[in-house]
């Protein structure tokens, strides 16, 4: 719908016609971009006839939209309309987009995904990063952004914002600050004081949230509130609501890791006893398996698992068994519509979700719930790194006067 008088805040007072105008654009991006996704290409008269707006204006806002590097027309575009038809209108597969970049506690990562939400550019390096100096490991992610950003040129892309996705607390009221990521043994760090160049700093930001924002951008599921769990060393959760990510009062919403599954249990490093991480967390699910610590423990699970090992079949219904406890405690108070298992667990799944759903079916008691609500991500592992870039692009959609006029 355009935005006009009817849809302001009466106490917000006038909008200016530069700010109608930004809306107007976002509106028409925002048209093709979905329609790119379901319904097939549009001409300006069918951004017209879905919007309200004019075509004149349409016309106008588009060519706005091209000059920007945001849309492009294609061949022309069958209407089932009498009269010539239009060109459909794309999203540019060239131009502008938005560089993810990743540190994990056992890798670094950077792609770069265009305005279709596509993935173009995807670099991931091995690296065992927990007790290493910030400045050395963001430095060695600065020389793979370049080496993404540059192979992204070649395909006639141009980076208009970086994102950093961390395993640690990114708290609201102090932006560009890394305030606690004890997996990597990190803390206070802002990225800025160690980016060798400061022309492109990428903007920090919590691991877990940046996988919420993927799946809900890009899963097919549907679902507009939801729980997004993920586990790599350490448990992070999300939580979108209507849409939005909820981050809480500072910044520090979804600590699920810490969300105690036995309060007389396990002593945790972060001072407490009994928490979820001490049972569904990577390294107590090897050591309950009788596993070493690997380049790459999922798969070890994994293989143990499809296996038939005994020890890793039990490790992993531990955990789904304390995974569930904890997310019931969230189904009871948030009243989602899905709840969804990202990063390792969606690689886990199939061994981890009958023990979740049984701890569900026996504590959700006092409101409806479907066991199928609660699913594995496809984005898997994949899920933080798109987000970081992904949120780069959703930023140029939702406010195309981010782009400079060519």
């Amino acid at each position: 719908m355009a935005v006009g008088a009817g849809n302001r805040n009466p106490e917000a007072g006038p909008a200016s016609q530069q700010d109608m105008r930004r809306q107007n654009l976002a509106v028409v991006l925002g048209t093709v971009a979905d329609a790119v996704a379901g319904q097939g290409p549009l001409s300006r008269a069918d951004v017209a006839g879905l919007t309200g707006l004019t075509r004149a204006a349409v016309s106008s806002l588009v060519d706005e939209l091209i000059g920007r590097g945001a849309l492009t027309e294609l061949e022309t575009a069958p209407s089932g309309r009498v009269g010539r038809p239009g060109r459909a209108l794309a999203v540019s597969s060239c131009g502008p987009a938005g560089l993810g970049l990743e540190v994990g506690v056992s890798h670094l990562g950077a792609c770069v995904v265009d305005l279709r939400g596509e993935s173009r550019v995807w670099r991931r390096v091995e690296r065992a990063n927990a007790g290493r100096p910030a400045r050395r490991v963001l430095a060695e992610l600065a020389e793979l952004g370049a080496e993404a950003q540059a192979e992204a040129a070649g395909l006639g892309l141009h980076v208009e914002g970086r994102v950093l996705a961390v395993p640690g607390v990114v708290p609201t009221a102090r932006q560009g600050l890394i305030e606690h990521a004890p997996n990597l043994g990190w803390h206070a760090v802002r990225p800025a004081d160690h980016w060798p160049d400061p022309d492109t700093v990428p903007v920090p930001e919590n691991e877990a949230n940046l996988g919420a924002l993927a799946e809900y951008w890009q899963a097919e599921h549907g679902a507009e509130t939801f729980v997004h769990v993920s586990a790599e060393a350490g448990i992070g959760a999300a939580l979108i609501v209507d849409g939005q990510l909820f981050r809480g009062a500072r910044g520090f919403a979804g600590e699920l890791g810490h969300i105690p599954v036995d309060p007389d249990g396990v002593p945790c490093p972060c001072g407490a006893r009994g928490c979820l991480e001490q049972y569904a967390g990577e390294a107590a699910v090897l050591r309950e398996a009788g596993l070493a610590a690997t380049a790459d423990p999922v798969v070890l699970l994994a293989d143990r698992a499809a296996a038939g090992d005994p020890a890793a079949l039990r490790a992993l219904d531990r955990a789904g068994r304390a995974l569930g406890l904890a997310l019931a405690s969230a189904v009871n108070l948030i009243d989602p519509d899905a709840l969804v298992l990202g990063g390792a667990y969606a690689e886990l799944g199939e061994w981890l979700l009958p023990a979740v759903r049984a701890e569900l079916a026996a504590r959700v008691t006092v409101r409806p719930w479907d066991p199928e609500a609660l699913h594995c991500s496809a984005l898997g592992r994949r899920g933080a790194l798109l987000g970081a870039a992904l949120l780069t692009v959703r930023r140029i959609i939702a406010d195309p006067t981010l782009l400079p006029v060519a």
